[in-house]
């Protein structure tokens, strides 16, 4: 029934896609859109074939797949560390949970020029702002998730005897698992937007800078081409993300819904 179901939702959104991107096509032809300024499906086919076998696109994928990665995993780790720094020293949370607040509040396309000022023009660069966006929404998933875990079992622990540490391992962590990977999930596509931003601002390789290539050559195809290519890796980072969620907190019942950011 379950198997039936999923079945039934991938078809609704296959057949919601094609019925989409039919209509895109009839509109451009019925109409004469001109494709500098939208391109039919057919044309940005063509174009994303021509950029694939053509071997234009790989060496900008590549570049912005270790950006994105390479940034989604030291912004991940940074979060969980701090989240749970701040979480189990109050103190902590007193005084630099505001300023990191103040942070995050700041638009990374305005901050970004002194990251490739700090950093340069190459990867590092844009692996910190990409690690800088995805830090935030881990670390409120943390702060939230050992915030609720349940007083009396605490209690309960303590009662028993449990070290810190145990408690930590074994009821905080647990407890905390499910606010966690939401987290993730948001992080897992908050890392191609800036690992984008890092590129839009100042690249000499990756799909942002070819975006921005494309654009200034007038080839609209190749441009929705590209987008076309970071939307599928945002899909697969959000698809692994929650494919990890569900293996790790098995015990709760999750919808087969996605989870918006």
């Amino acid at each position: 029934m379950k198997s039936s179901r999923k079945t039934s939702h991938l078809l609704q959104s296959l057949l919601l896609a094609v019925l989409f991107v039919s209509v895109w096509e009839g509109c451009c032809r019925l109409f004469g859109i001109s494709q500098l300024v939208l391109p039919p499906p057919s044309a940005i086919a063509v174009r994303l074939q021509s950029l694939v076998f053509g071997g234009t696109i790989w060496p900008h994928l590549w570049a912005t797949l270790f950006e994105i990665l390479s940034g989604f995993v030291l912004g991940v780790l940074a979060g969980l560390v701090v989240g749970a720094l701040i979480s189990l020293i109050p103190v902590l949370e007193r005084l630099i949970y505001p300023y990191l607040v103040a942070l995050q509040t700041l638009p990374k396309v305005a901050i970004a020029p002194l990251f490739i000022i700090w950093f340069g023009y190459g990867l590092t660069s844009k692996v910190v702002i990409t690690a800088l966006v995805c830090f935030f929404p881990v670390l409120v998933s943390v702060i939230a998730g050992f915030h609720s875990t349940d007083k009396d079992q605490l209690d309960m622990m303590k009662a028993f005897g449990a070290t810190k540490w145990q408690t930590l391992v074994r009821l905080r962590i647990p407890s905390a698992l499910v606010l966690i990977f939401a987290g993730l999930e948001i992080a897992a596509v908050l890392a191609v937007i800036g690992a984008i931003v890092g590129e839009f601002v100042g690249a000499q390789v990756g799909l942002g800078y070819l975006v921005v290539t494309l654009n200034f050559s007038l080839d609209v195809a190749g441009v929705f081409a590209v987008l076309i290519v970071l939307s599928a890796i945002g899909l697969a980072m959000h698809a692994i993300t929650r494919y990890a969620a569900r293996r790790y907190i098995f015990w709760i019942r999750r919808s087969d819904a996605p989870v918006i950011p």
